[in-house]
């Protein structure tokens, strides 16, 4: 790790944290916390991806729905509207709906292989956007005058990593220039997780063997094709089985740096509670 024990990080000139865990449980709090008390530059992997690596796919998907519509297609074809993403770091909402849900196409649900091809494209494009948190610390400094740097990952950082393989080339770079801290949620988090879920389900990215492999058993266990199978209910039933997917992974992970529990997450409510948690669990680490 970049730093040996509280103290170091305490007294570094320049911190650098990066954030992991399940969507939910506080990593963007934090990471807006420290921006607005302490000057901290908030790298969001997620607005990277939609505003980076896919935001052309996200506005070229708009405006094929917008061709639909006879007014808006004559508007568009001569240049008279302009359509694009307004993603922001608390409102996602242009990356998930680009993502889409498989199923019955009159509830709004995609071709299965058209859903797949967009979990590849956000694979690459989570994989690329995590890797530019290294390229964003020198010019936070260099830029905008930020000596502190928080990463605030995708929920999903856990599906693109070998968390077991100690050559993992995100990971790698990763822990060479961050403090890697997992927020670790408890059974009672994923409980409250599932039903937040369940009122507004919205799309994500798994790893494609998961995936294949709920669609299969979903759809034999609810005697459903492709063509009828409801988005919403197939993402709803597959939401709990990813986080029980997801959860070793994540502790994989964890071995690359240090663990927090959610609930002392919830008790921060300074820049100085966050530094005191951070370096109060490196030395029961070290």
């Amino acid at each position: 790790m970049i730093y040996r024990s509280g103290q170091d990080y305490l007294d570094a000139g320049r911190k650098r944290v990066l954030l992991f865990g399940m969507s939910g449980l506080g990593k963007t709090y934090l990471a807006n916390l420290m921006r607005d008390q302490a000057a901290w530059f908030h790298y969001s992997v997620d607005y990277r991806i939609g505003t980076r690596y896919m935001n052309e796919l996200i506005a070229d998907n708009f405006k094929r729905e917008a061709m639909k519509v006879p007014l808006l297609r004559e508007l568009l074809m001569t240049d008279s509207v302009y359509i694009s993403s307004n993603i922001t770091f608390d409102n996602l909402a242009p990356l998930s709906t680009y993502l889409g849900k498989p199923g019955d196409p009159a509830k709004g649900g995609l071709p299965f292989a058209d859903y797949m091809a967009r979990q590849d494209q956000h694979r690459a494009a989570e994989i690329a956007a995590t890797l530019d948190a290294a390229r964003f610390i020198p010019r936070a400094e260099e830029i905008y005058g930020y000596k502190n740097f928080v990463c605030d990952t995708s929920g999903s950082i856990c599906e693109v990593v070998g968390p077991d393989d100690p050559d993992d080339p995100v990971l790698r770079q990763l822990s060479d220039t961050l403090l890697l801290v997992w927020i670790k949620g408890s059974d009672a988090h994923t409980a409250e997780l599932v039903r937040r879920f369940d009122r507004a389900p919205k799309p994500m990215y798994y790893q494609p063997a998961f995936l294949q492999a709920a669609w299969a058993e979903y759809r034999q266990i609810h005697a459903v094709t492709e063509a009828d199978c409801d988005p919403d209910h197939f993402v709803r039933w597959t939401y709990a089985r990813a986080l029980a997917h997801r959860q070793p992974r994540y502790a994989a992970m964890a071995r690359w740096g240090i663990t927090v529990a959610a609930e002392d997450v919830a008790k921060v409510q300074s820049a100085a509670d966050f530094d005191a948690l951070i370096a109060r669990t490196l030395d029961h680490a070290g």
